[in-house]
């Protein structure tokens, strides 16, 4: 199946235990859909259990990084498709969600993106009321319509390959299609109330907290990240990114400290010293 209809991309690192879940929530018998597997990084069976999987197409990267995968696998991979929706590896989908998706797009037909809405946890409720007003997007389910994903490999514009989270550049540049944030539109993204995804819970153990631990440090980093790629893309646009935005680290270190929040400013510490590192400096806090 070389240009389906819809091409499924599930991006997963180290899911051996949640990417059979995943999968089978995916394999709902619609006509023309292809289901890729983007194995990045991992060292664990996430790929050998994916291959299982009669139908399934799975890319093994030895290097790791979800942005970096997303660019190899969507702008490198050689593939078309009417609608790229994807898929984070420890998510599951509810029945229909694909479908839902890609009629989404079809029905909005100036729209680049439809985005998929939270159905489980305490602030699911929160979370998709909060979506629907914004037209935000979550990582975790969202489709892109083919068009949109053929200019931005014809422009050439690429995710900096050290980004943390691909979800809020990739809605900005939806939103901008393409441009400077002169030309944002909310409605460049459909909240699809039929689509819908659900997470496990993080558990209450020491290997889950010392994994909720970095995941904070990460959302450390990626504030910061972002404040970064906001100045780009208010001024030259997605054609302004680096390949990577440890580049640009020094000019802009200098002007960040951590929130004055307690909950984020011991996250912020290490996501600051970890980025003065990346920068080749010693680190600025410890």
């Amino acid at each position: 199946m070389s240009n389906p209809r819809i091409l499924v991309a599930v991006l997963a690192h180290n899911e051996e235990h949640r990417i059979a879940g995943c999968l089978e929530s995916l394999l709902s018998g619609a006509e023309d859909v292809a289901v890729h597997v983007v194995v990045n990084g991992s060292s664990d069976r996430t790929a050998e259990i994916a291959r299982s999987y009669a139908g399934i197409i799975v890319h093994e990267y030895a290097q790791g990084g979800k942005a970096r995968s997303w660019n190899r696998f969507v702008l490198d991979g050689g593939f078309d498709a009417g609608c790229w929706a994807f898929v984070d590896g420890d998510a599951e989908i509810v029945p229909g969600s694909i479908e839902a998706l890609a009629n989404c797009l079809s029905e909005y037909p100036t729209a680049n993106a439809a985005t998929g809405l939270p159905c489980n946890g305490r602030r699911a409720e929160a979370y998709s009321a909060e979506m629907i007003a914004t037209h935000g997007l979550f990582g975790d389910l969202y489709a892109l319509c083919g068009d949109f994903v053929r200019r931005m490999r014809d422009a050439s514009i690429r995710l900096p390959e050290d980004l943390i989270g691909d979800d809020s550049l990739i809605g900005a540049m939806v939103k901008t299609d393409l441009h400077s944030e002169d030309d944002w539109q909310d409605t460049r993204i459909v909240p699809c109330p039929d689509a819908g995804f659900l997470c496990e819970p993080n558990k209450l153990s020491l290997s889950g907290m010392r994994a909720q631990s970095g995941r904070m440090v990460n959302y450390s980093t990626r504030h910061f990240q972002n404040r970064i790629v906001s100045a780009i893309m208010r001024s030259e646009g997605p054609r302004g990114l680096p390949r990577q935005l440890a580049s640009l680290y020094s000019e802009w270190l200098p002007r960040f400290t951590p929130r004055v929040h307690p909950y984020w400013w011991w996250y912020d510490r290490r996501a600051l010293s970890r980025m003065a590192c990346a920068a080749g400096s010693s680190p600025m806090l410890a």
